[in-house]
């Protein structure tokens, strides 16, 4: 479809799309949608059934992208992920078929079912949105977007993604359950068909794509930028962190912030914003001692206590 909106509206219509069949789920829509946007990946640590995957493939709807789902599991390969040369009779030459990693949205279900080897083939493409098969490096679709989801409750058999990974996602969140009335409404939204049969592309890529120009346009003020600095800072002195958030972590901090920003109509950033999703975007790239995590401190405690401390630019 061709769309005249302009990028914040189109923005602000895919997030109304998926509220459609994402009942309840507003704050965490945006910020997804956001970090899209600028180019930052998300994971979505949640109990089964919450809508983690019916939001994905909404997503990819919303947008006329192409979409892809693996099932991540102890026996996958990289190969299933990246793709596979195979040889071809006919030209006598090797003809490489691409995998699922190359589509705008890639859903990685249960991420950390698979072996660490097949993990760790999300990590080019999630750092610099290309592969490299055969010593040939393949661009991967803008814009790109890797959702992963992980099951907290049930760790059996599961390989924790390690400091590397976890630090190629931009924000982790949970969708948590909805309240009863948001509940009452999704059965009734799904009396005649399931939700994504009724849903609608509102956008396309190249409206994110837009977006993704406009909101680098979005002003942070110097004092801001230093907030930002101070607070990632502040987590590698913390009593009880082992390692700290990385530069990475200010620099995805940086740009969630100007998407978001734009998303609500903004020319700049606030320092409200940038506490509003300071826990999604570095509680999840800290290691705490042992000390502290055997006494039920976690990544977002601290993330709190820091906004506590670090003063606020006025």
């Amino acid at each position: 479809m061709t769309s005249t909106t302009r990028p914040n509206a189109a923005m602000r219509g895919i997030a109304s799309n998926l509220e459609r069949v994402m009942h309840g789920q507003a704050d965490n829509i945006r910020r997804i949608i956001g970090a899209w946007v600028c180019g930052l990946h998300v994971l979505l640590d949640d109990n089964p059934g919450t809508g983690k995957t019916t939001l994905a493939k909404a997503l990819a709807l919303s947008v006329e992208a192409s979409f892809s789902r693996v099932q991540f599991t102890p026996d996958l390969l990289p190969s299933d992920i990246v793709g596979v040369s195979i040889f071809d009779a006919k030209s006598q030459a090797f003809q490489f078929h691409d995998g699922p990693v190359f589509a705008h949205v890639l859903l990685a279900d249960e991420i950390n079912r698979a072996s660490p080897r097949t993990q760790s083939a999300l990590l080019e493409a999630m750092a610099e949105a290309q592969v490299t098969v055969d010593g040939e490096r393949k661009a991967l679709p803008q814009p790109y977007l890797v959702i992963a989801t992980q099951n907290p409750i049930d760790q059996a058999g599961t390989y924790p993604l390690p400091e590397a990974q976890m630090d190629r996602f931009g924000v982790r969140l949970g969708l948590g359950y909805v309240s009863a009335q948001d509940e009452m409404r999704l059965l009734d939204y799904s009396l005649a068909h399931h939700p994504l049969a009724q849903l609608r592309a509102c956008a396309n890529v190249a409206d994110l794509l837009a977006a993704r120009e406009a909101a680098a346009k979005v002003q942070v003020a110097q004092p801001l930028r230093e907030y930002i600095v101070a607070l990632v800072q502040a987590t590698r002195k913390h009593p009880g962190v082992h390692v700290g958030a990385s530069p990475r972590a200010s620099i995805a901090l940086f740009q969630l912030a100007r998407a978001l920003a734009f998303f609500d109509d903004s020319d700049f950033v606030t320092p409200d914003g940038i506490q509003d999703i300071a826990c999604d975007v570095l509680a999840h790239r800290l290691t705490l001692d042992p000390q502290a995590r055997y006494g039920g401190t976690t990544g977002a405690d601290v993330v709190e206590a820091i906004l506590a401390q670090v003063p606020v630019p006025v």
